[in-house]
């Protein structure tokens, strides 16, 4: 599987959907102020992907769903339960948000994704441990979905 590493903001790539790295839907999004990804998305799609996810319910762990993207240009947003209850992301946590979204991307026709640092927000995780953990699950799997793994980087 082919995918590229670039710097920048994932609200700024051209691609058909990103993937937002989310929790396991356990708290109501309404009862939450989301940080990082979460939070762009939701200051610039708007409410309409998050009230989406909640009719989802409770994810499993790594769990992939998909909603609208909102005020968003992209076709949809992939959403991963990539952290536990406890707010905790782990190597297991990352690789299975990262194959589940591979493979409903691929069933919904998705040809090109861009994903973030799943874990390295409030997942506690490093920065250098998420990209190697979605490398390495990326390397293991066979896909023609077009991928940018996007390290973030303020655009001034």
């Amino acid at each position: 599987m082919q995918y590229e590493v670039v710097e920048g903001d994932l609200l700024s790539q051209s691609v058909e959907a990103i993937v937002n790295p989310w929790n396991r839907n356990t708290i109501p999004w309404r009862l939450l102020l989301p940080q990082g990804v979460s939070g762009a998305i939701k200051r610039r799609a708007g409410t309409e992907p998050f009230q989406e996810l909640q009719a989802y319910g409770r994810l499993a762990l790594g769990a992939a769903v998909l909603t609208t993207a909102g005020r968003l240009p992209f076709r949809k947003i992939i959403h991963v339960a990539g952290i536990n209850d406890f707010w905790q992301a782990s190597e297991r946590s990352i690789r299975l948000s990262v194959g589940n979204a591979i493979r409903l991307a691929e069933r919904e026709g998705i040809a090109s994704l861009a994903l973030p640092l799943i874990g390295a927000g409030s997942g506690s995780f490093s920065p250098d441990k998420s990209l190697d953990a979605i490398k390495a699950e990326l390397d293991q799997m066979e896909s023609r979905v077009k991928v940018s793994i996007v390290v973030y980087r303020e655009i001034k």
